[in-house]
């Protein structure tokens, strides 16, 4: 089998399957440009100015809160979820008892 010869900044990549495949491939790829822009010294002063900003502190305090802001939602969504199965055993507790009492089921009158 022949060796594929890499040549410069070209290398064929497997066509994305999803659309946020393909989102990634982009970004990789403008990553890919940018750091080589960086190493060769013709960056512009937005994609410097862009690298910089994510190395600040602030930058970390934010993600780190969109990081906490992502968990509490999931936490908030788990207790709606749970709040409702738990309305759903209330529920069914009720019915039991009234049936033991035999006061029978509200539905059957």
């Amino acid at each position: 089998m022949a060796k594929v010869k890499k040549t410069g900044t070209t290398r064929k990549m497997r066509p994305a399957i999803t659309p946020e495949a393909r989102e990634n491939q982009m970004i990789s790829l403008a990553m890919d440009c940018a750091e080589q822009q960086l190493l060769d010294g013709t960056a512009s002063s937005q994609v410097i100015t862009h690298f910089l900003k994510l190395g600040t502190e602030r930058e970390r305090l934010e993600r780190e809160k969109l990081e906490k802001e992502n968990e509490l939602l999931r936490a908030k969504t788990e207790a709606i979820e749970s709040g409702e199965e738990m309305k759903g055993l209330y529920e069914e507790a009720i019915k039991a008892m009234r049936n033991y009492a035999g006061q029978g089921d509200l539905d059957e009158y």
